[in-house]
């Protein structure tokens, strides 16, 4: 009988710690992603603020990932080393400043510092979320925990879209990146409290225990070595460049381009236009989740993200050549773009069990490093492209670029795609279990 009490005051130790903590990592993911795909919602009061070119949009844009990709390898070291909980709380402070930094800016200099600072305190919350999944569920739960945490993240993506379109008509922009600073502080007080890294942190059986089998071993010798075995992992390279191709072209256009493409070459009006982003984003949202899910269940990773990222290429085909569809047609491509793209996260899944478990936020931070440094590289060169064929037409302070250009700029981002699903051929198959552990 007492044992029988100690096993469900366990449990239900368990459920709250596990769910406190999973709660608060997604809630800064859900602020990352906000900031994220912002900027497609107000590309046009920032062009009007401060008198950029598209270039210079997309670099401003951009900046946010240029750190956040630099920052994901020592992200991945520092989740293994000081734990989530630090990470997470010291990232929230970080994204809160900048935020309000950004919001305040009078310059084009002073607002790419303050999205920089954005960039740099989010770029920690994905890489937490994995290494919180890895501590509090069980192996064949991670790749649906990560779906979950990924739909309940995107609805920051989504509140960036037309919601944040909507409060830009009612309010300005800069107060809405000023409240979005102060609720990220807050995110970071309730981390420090109520956060724990892993159940043993918490004085409870790790989850392999809570199976029977023997806990992961702790990781061991230092971080340098740790990193260089992640690095020399030739497993880990093509979800790498899957992400680099697939995952960075699908959030360069949805994240700042997705938008403008649809007022200036559909006619579409803002409302319009914003609400297609959401439905892309919600499209990615759900399909992670039923993506996740369906792997977990059928124990295999290669033949789902395979079959999505094929759709997500043919998804692009009716972008490059131009076809104007009907407005219920155009919903359901931009939710089938989003929604086929999805296989790029099983890359996370597999990288956490093709690497030590000690090693698993290097790992996944590794892989998520190619996307944001495809982001970084095709945002400022979408804009590049469209300034290139611009004839001098503007419209309220914002350049208006035409449809051939268009269509030039998105076929290399479906280039890009491409190369994404070529990578995925040379993942290898897990079953949805750590291959380095009996």
């Amino acid at each position: 009988m007492t044992l029988a009490i100690g096993k469900s005051a366990n449990d239900v130790a368990l459920r709250r710690y596990r769910w406190t903590a999973f709660t608060l990592v997604v809630l800064g993911f859900v602020l990352a992603f906000f900031h994220r795909v912002a900027p497609v919602a107000v590309a046009g009061e920032l062009q009007q603020a401060f008198q950029v070119s598209g270039a210079a949009l997309g670099g401003l844009a951009a900046t946010y990932f240029y750190i956040y990709a630099v920052m994901q390898l020592p992200t991945g070291v520092l989740v293994d080393t000081l734990g989530p909980r630090r990470i997470v709380a010291l990232g929230a402070v970080l994204a809160g400043i900048g935020s309000i930094a950004f919001g305040m800016a009078q310059t084009l200099g002073a607002a790419a510092a303050g999205r920089t600072l954005v960039g740099l305190g989010v770029s920690v919350m994905f890489i937490a979320m994995l290494k919180i999944n890895a501590a509090w569920f069980y192996d064949r739960q991670f790749a649906t925990a990560t779906g979950v945490g990924v739909l309940i993240g995107n609805l920051g993506a989504v509140l960036s879209a037309a919601p944040l379109a909507y409060l830009v008509t009612v309010t300005s922009w800069r107060n809405v990146f000023a409240a979005a600073g102060i609720l990220s502080l807050l995110l970071a007080v309730a981390t420090w409290l109520w956060m724990r890294d892993s159940p043993r942190a918490a004085g409870l059986p790790s989850m392999r225990e809570r199976d029977g089998l023997q806990a992961h071993p702790e990781r061991a010798g230092h971080w340098y070595h740790g990193a260089l075995q992640v690095l020399r992992n030739r497993d880990l390279w093509p979800g790498f460049l899957m992400m680099l191709g697939a995952g960075s072209s699908y959030l360069t256009f949805a994240g700042l381009w997705a938008v403008p493409y649809l007022m200036q070459v559909h006619g579409m009006s803002r409302g319009t236009a914003a609400g297609h982003a959401s439905i892309m984003l919600l499209g990615f949202a759900l399909g992670s989740i039923v993506l996740g899910y369906g792997s977990d269940r059928s124990g295999r990773r290669r033949p789902l993200l395979i079959g999505s990222l094929a759709l997500h290429v043919a998804c692009w085909v009716p972008f490059v050549i131009g076809v104007a569809l009907p407005p219920a047609a155009s919903y359901a491509l931009f939710a089938a773009l989003g929604a086929s793209v999805t296989g790029f996260t099983l890359a996370w899944s597999c990288a956490k069990e093709l690497s030590p478990p000690a090693l698993s936020g290097m790992s996944t931070s590794f892989v998520n490093t190619g996307q944001f440094i495809g982001i970084g590289i095709q945002q400022p060169l979408v804009g590049w492209i469209l300034d290139r064929g611009w004839h001098g037409e503007m419209v309220d302070g914002v350049r208006i670029y035409a449809r051939d250009d268009y269509q030039l700029a998105l076929g290399v981002l479906m280039a890009f795609a491409a190369a994404g699903l070529a990578s995925a051929f040379f993942m290898r198959e897990t079953y949805c279990r750590n291959v380095t552990v009996p």
